[in-house]
């Protein structure tokens, strides 16, 4: 793949969150948190074209102000993936690959495994890192996935999978140690033509429980290849992860 041929990054980019309000526009050490995540995109893959789909006139100005580009999409978007098919139509890249806005710890070599996915020609993909705590396991915040033996995603929840049977439930750090199970991170990369079928795929009963839009994907019967990371990331939902960011920054 050559430099012309890279994907495209382009992160969606929402104003409004449930969890911590203006989410994006919301100031770590006097920074936005969309502009952590544009500049640690910009020196982690700097040779890949980059653009935000925005929904609101504040992040656009925002990010311009920062020298990052944006392009304007309908606010009523119930997907980010939704939000990136539209601002494509105007960018018109033939591979995306889509970083969230509140990932402001996003590595190259995790962008990069994506890109590569797409040479062994899936025409979707997302990274999964294992867990190595139980607490992270038990949130309903880390997603966690499972994966079938040639790497492709079985479900995505927000319930501890798969189930121990043995001890009820109830897992050990030791036992994750030694029975992989997967963290999703939120990162897809997509075909175009992949991408455009996914905004007119049928949304699903699963997609709406767990309120998780890879789902769609698969209760329309398609694949989602799951690469593997063994780095996590932090990604900002809460108050309390913003304190963490604020100690990996501080450390």
């Amino acid at each position: 793949m050559t430099m012309s041929q890279l994907p495209t990054i382009i992160v969606p980019a929402r104003l409004e969150s449930s969890r911590l309000e203006r989410k994006l526009l919301y100031e770590i050490n006097g920074k936005p948190l969309i502009i952590w995540t544009a500049e640690r995109i910009k020196s982690e893959a700097p040779n890949f074209p980059l653009f935000f789909a925005v929904d609101s006139l504040e992040l656009s100005e925002c990010l311009k102000s920062y020298g990052f580009d944006s392009i304007p999409t309908r606010d009523d978007h119930l997907s980010g993936t939704d939000r990136i098919a539209e601002a494509n139509q105007t960018i018109g890249a033939e591979w995306v690959i889509n970083v969230q806005g509140d990932e402001p710890l996003i590595l190259g070599s995790q962008i990069l495994t994506l890109a590569d996915s797409f040479k062994k020609g899936h025409q979707m993909a997302t990274l999964a890192t294992p867990f190595t705590e139980t607490e992270a396991f038990y949130n309903p915040n880390d997603v966690k996935v499972v994966c079938s033996l040639d790497g492709n995603a079985l479900y995505f929840s927000r319930s501890p999978i798969p189930y121990t049977r043995a001890s009820k439930g109830k897992v050990s750090t030791d036992w994750l140690l030694q029975n992989r199970c997967y963290k999703h991170i939120g990162l897809y990369g997509y075909s175009a033509e992949f991408l455009r079928s996914i905004s007119r795929m049928r949304r699903g009963q699963l997609e709406a429980i767990e309120s998780l839009e890879q789902l769609r994907v698969l209760e329309n019967g398609h694949s989602i290849y799951v690469g593997i990371s063994n780095e996590e990331t932090i990604g900002i939902d809460t108050i309390e992860d913003v304190e963490n960011f604020k100690a990996y920054l501080a450390s």
